[in-house]
């Protein structure tokens, strides 16, 4: 028998009655006496019994060769000779005490990994014949009057804003925008930090004259 079949086997064999903590492991670079050494602990003495019995059963119906038995009267240990694949069926303390792992542990082989590339590939064609599901669209809202309303409500609520009109809007309307107006030649221009004469009024210019004409008049009295 095909070693990658028989250890596939020997895995099912060993899941189907809960076999805890399955290692498979290949030895074919450290001896040549057998090419795989799998093992698996059992949680009591009948549980380690009928995982032994559940291997050997599979095999044998699979035309696969039983080469030996042993440490089935205490259920401790159960080995199952498989001429190229040995099974040690343990109990936790026993696995923990031997550590098979270690001695055996040099390259495992990966059997959930296989497993399932094994069932893609198989069924692939099948799954290619299956139709595509159509995803279902969501259901269309109603629009109540009292929806309607909400709506309404909060649209009246907003601040209207005014709108803007641009320059070339308000020449084609026939509005002109105002300008600001332009400094002409009539306009004084004060510069900064001078001083500003105003013109004297004529009152002024006329109460000038006459205190001047009585100074002169005074002084021509005096000068006599």
């Amino acid at each position: 028998m095909d070693i990658k079949k028989l250890q596939t086997l020997v895995f099912d064999a060993l899941e189907d009655v809960k076999g805890q903590d399955i290692q498979i492991f290949d030895t074919t670079e450290i001896t040549s006496l057998f090419d795989r050494v799998c093992v698996v602990s059992g949680t009591s003495n009948r549980q380690t019994k009928a995982l032994a019995a559940s291997v050997r059963d599979k095999v044998k119906e699979s035309g696969g060769d039983i080469v030996g038995m042993e440490g089935e009267a205490t259920g401790e240990w159960v080995l199952v000779d498989l001429g190229d694949m040995v099974v040690h069926i343990m109990q936790p303390a026993i696995r923990a005490y031997y550590r098979l792992e270690e001695l055996w542990g040099g390259k495992e082989v990966k059997m959930g990994a296989a497993k399932r590339t094994a069932s893609k590939m198989t069924a692939g064609p099948l799954d290619e014949e299956k139709p595509k599901r159509s995803r279902s669209k969501a259901a269309p809202v109603e629009v109540t009057p009292d929806m309607m309303a909400i709506q309404t409500t909060v649209e009246d609520e907003k601040p209207k804003r005014k709108p803007r009109v641009s320059k070339v809007a308000a020449e084609l309307a026939g509005e002109k925008p105002a300008r600001k107006p332009r400094a002409t030649s009539a306009t004084p221009k004060i510069p900064s930090g001078g001083r500003v004469k105003v013109a004297a009024t004529k009152t002024a210019t006329a109460s000038s004259k006459e205190a001047a004409a009585k100074k002169a008049t005074t002084r021509r009295k005096t000068a006599e």
